[in-house]
C-alpha cells in the first residue's frame, strides 16, 4: 500500500506540473492571438484581453488533457528507472501490472474529476468568452438558448434589441417556424411585436412569411394600427454560421444539462446526434486517460541501462496520438451517421486498453 501510494504521489505530481507549464504556454499563446484578433479595436484593454485569454485556455487543457496523461506517466516511468527504483520493485516480486495500479487509479479519479468538474467550468467559460468576443467586436451582444419554450434568440442592432422565440426549427436552423419578434428600442422599453408563420435568414435580414406586427408605442392602439404582411423583411446582425455553431458546439454545454439540452433540441427540430456522441466521449474520458497510461508505460517501464530510451518515448507518444486521431475520426463517423453512437465513444478507448494490456502481459511473459 505504501508503494502504491508513493507511485501516486508521483505521478500526481508529474501531472501538476506539466499542468501548469502547459497552461502557462496556452495561455501566452492564446494571449497573443487575442490581441491580434482585436489589434483594430482600441476599446479592448489589457485587462479584457486578459480575461478573455483565461475564459479560452481552459478548453484548450481540456483537449490536451489525454497529452498530459500521458507525457505524465512517461516522466513517472522514466524517473524510476533513473533512479533504479524501478528495477527494485520489479525484484521485490512486483509485476508490471500491479506496478500500474496506482497510476491507473490516479488517472481514473482524474479523468472522473474532468468529467464532472473541469467539464462544466470549460462549458460556462467557453459560453462566456463567446459572448465577450462578440460584444467586443461589434459591440452588439448576440444569445441563443433552447428551452422548453422553443428556440430563444436576441440580436441587436443600431435600432435597438430584438428578441426571437421560435417553436421549432428545420435540422439545419435555416427555416424558424411559429415566430414571434419582440422589438425595443435603443433605451427604451418594446416598440413592436411580430407573428409569423416562419422565418428564414437570408442576405443580413429575417425574411418573414404570413406575418403580423403590432406597434407597442404607449398611447398607441396596437390592434387598430396592426399590419399584415405576406412577405416582410426584417434587418439582422445574426448569420446562420453563428446560430448553428451556438447551437451545434457541444461544448459550451455542460454534462450534467446535457441530457435535457439534447432532448430540448430533438424538441425544436434539432439534430442531436452530434451531441450524444460528445456526451458519450465524455463518459468514456476516463477510460481513454487509463489507456495513455497503459500505452506510455508499455514502452517505459524499462531500465534505462538497455538503452533506446528516446525511441521508447516516441514511440509511445506516437502511439498517444494515432489513438487519439482514431478518436476523433470515430466521432466524426457518429456524428455523421456511419457508424453508432455507442460504438463511436467507446471502442477507442476500449481498443486502446486491451492492445496496451496486451503489450504489457507479453512483455511479462517474455
Amino acid at each position: 500500500m505504501i508503494l502504491h501510494t508513493y507511485f501516486a504521489r508521483r505521478f500526481l505530481y508529474a501531472f501538476l506540473v506539466l499542468t501548469v507549464v502547459l497552461f502557462t504556454l496556452v495561455a501566452l499563446v492564446e494571449f497573443v492571438d487575442q490581441s491580434r484578433r482585436f489589434s483594430s479595436s482600441d476599446d479592448v484593454s489589457f485587462a479584457q484581453l486578459v480575461g478573455l485569454t483565461f475564459l479560452a485556455a481552459p478548453e484548450t487543457i481540456n483537449l490536451i488533457l489525454p497529452l498530459i496523461t500521458m507525457l505524465a506517466t512517461i516522466a513517472l516511468f522514466i524517473g524510476l528507472a533513473r533512479t533504479s527504483e524501478l528495477v527494485v520493485t520489479r525484484a521485490a516480486g512486483r509485476s508490471a501490472i500491479r506496478a500500474l495500479f496506482a497510476p491507473v487509479t490516479v488517472a481514473l479519479v482524474i479523468g472522473g474529476l474532468a468529467v464532472s468538474t473541469l467539464n462544466p467550468i470549460v462549458a460556462a467559460a467557453s459560453k462566456r468568452y463567446s459572448e465577450l468576443s462578440e460584444e467586443y467586436k461589434t459591440g452588439r451582444a448576440s444569445s441563443f438558448s433552447i428551452s422548453s419554450e422553443g428556440l430563444w434568440l436576441r440580436q441587436g442592432g443600431e435600432d435597438g434589441q430584438s428578441v426571437i422565440r421560435a417553436w421549432r426549427s428545420n435540422a439545419d436552423a435555416s427555416v424558424l417556424y411559429d415566430v414571434t419578434i419582440i422589438g425595443y428600442a435603443p433605451g427604451g422599453g418594446p416598440v413592436q411585436r411580430i407573428e409569423a408563420e416562419s422565418a428564414s435568414l437570408r442576405d443580413g435580414a429575417w425574411q418573414l412569411r404570413d406575418a403580423k406586427s403590432w406597434p407597442l408605442e404607449v398611447g398607441t392602439n396596437a390592434e387598430a394600427n396592426a399590419r399584415e404582411d405576406a412577405n416582410l423583411e426584417i434587418p439582422s446582425s445574426l448569420t446562420l454560421e453563428r446560430i448553428r455553431e451556438s447551437f451545434g458546439n457541444p461544448n459550451a454545454v455542460s454534462i450534467w444539462e446535457m441530457p435535457r439540452f439534447i432532448a430540448q433540441l430533438e424538441e425544436s427540430g434539432f439534430s442531436a446526434r452530434r451531441h450524444r456522441v460528445w456526451f458519450q466521449s465524455e463518459l468514456a474520458r476516463p477510460l481513454f486517460l487509463v489507456s495513455m497510461v497503459l500505452i506510455a508505460s508499455a514502452f517505459t517501464m524499462r531500465h534505462t541501462r538497455f538503452g533506446g530510451t528516446g525511441v521508447a518515448v516516441l514511440s509511445s507518444i506516437l502511439l498517444g496520438f494515432t489513438l487519439y486521431f482514431i478518436r476523433s475520426f470515430a466521432q466524426i463517423l457518429g456524428e455523421n451517421g456511419q457508424i453508432p453512437i455507442l460504438l463511436a465513444a467507446w471502442a477507442p478507448p476500449v481498443a486502446g486498453t486491451l492492445l496496451a494490456m496486451g503489450f504489457l502481459l507479453h512483455r511479462e511473459d517474455g
